[in-house]
């Protein structure tokens, strides 16, 4: 049985490291990639055809037509793996390799150890010397979990690493349905993880393992003005799961995955 990772991409013609993940593939026959090409305006997608020419079996394209955003294209691609019936764990990490792959080995590693547990990911908080950022990202980055921890009411110290790794029969739980972000998703993954396994559970089935290495890799897609807006995004994400009315997001049982929509908004093709 094998890890699939999936890898977002938008407009990451310039930033992909195609050499480190032919690597990785080619070294690592447990794992499977899953790129999920995000309606990219440049000349991404002819990269990662040419990734999967050299790793045939180790690499599948899901091709999103139009841009939806790192949340549905994170879930488009959980829903590609979650059918391939030799995944026994599903992952993601961001195109820029700012978390290595040896890291998420780690995550992984961990996973596999503790058939209790469903959910690991990275912090960045503390760990190594290789933890890197700019002075405002860090700025930022405590103001922004400020707001999580209010919303969350979880000892989490790093919701927003873009390393995570699933469970299989967790995935139904975190990915059935929608997510009411674009890309502020991963709060909303920690709610339905509250919510379904009980506030005072929930951390006995999940770990938040520190990174030795994270590098901010500059032409980052969040500009300033997203970031301004992030404090009224959580505040939606927190009416939705807690003032609205009762939305079915939480939706455990495994087949529903298969029956799954694509995208309201956005025809898909898959490179399989």
């Amino acid at each position: 049985m094998k890890t699939g990772i999936i890898i977002p991409c938008y407009n990451e013609e310039k930033r992909l490291n195609s050499r480190a993940f032919i690597d990785f593939i080619n070294e690592n026959q447990d794992y499977h990639l899953c790129f999920v090409n995000d309606g990219s305006k440049d000349n991404t997608l002819g990269v990662l055809q040419n990734m999967k020419m050299a790793a045939p079996y180790g690499i599948s394209i899901v091709d999103v037509k139009k841009n939806v955003g790192k949340a549905s294209a994170v879930r488009a691609g959980v829903r590609y793996l979650y059918n391939k019936k030799d995944i026994a764990n599903i992952g993601f990490i961001d195109a820029d390799l700012s978390t290595d792959f040896r890291d998420f080995k780690d995550l992984v590693n961990t996973l596999k150890s503790n058939e209790n547990m469903s959910v690991v990911f990275g912090s960045r908080n503390s760990g190594g010397d290789g933890i890197k950022r700019d002075f405002v990202r860090n700025l930022l980055s405590k103001t922004i979990k400020t707001f999580i921890l209010f919303i969350l009411g979880l000892p989490i110290r790093d919701t927003q690493c873009g390393a995570k790794v699933f469970s299989r029969s967790i995935v139904p739980v975190v990915y059935g349905d929608a997510f009411v972000s674009r890309w502020l998703f991963d709060v909303e993954i920690f709610l339905r993880l509250k919510k379904y396994l009980g506030k005072k559970n929930v951390m006995n089935h999940i770990i938040e393992q520190p990174l030795m290495r994270w590098v901010h890799v500059d032409d980052s897609k969040l500009g300033l003005k997203d970031s301004l807006e992030i404090p009224a995004r959580l505040l939606h994400i927190w009416t939705t799961y807690n003032l609205l009315p009762k939305q079915r997001l939480v939706q455990p049982a495994p087949e529903l995955i298969s029956n799954m929509e694509i995208f309201e908004t956005a025809p898909m093709t898959i490179a399989a």
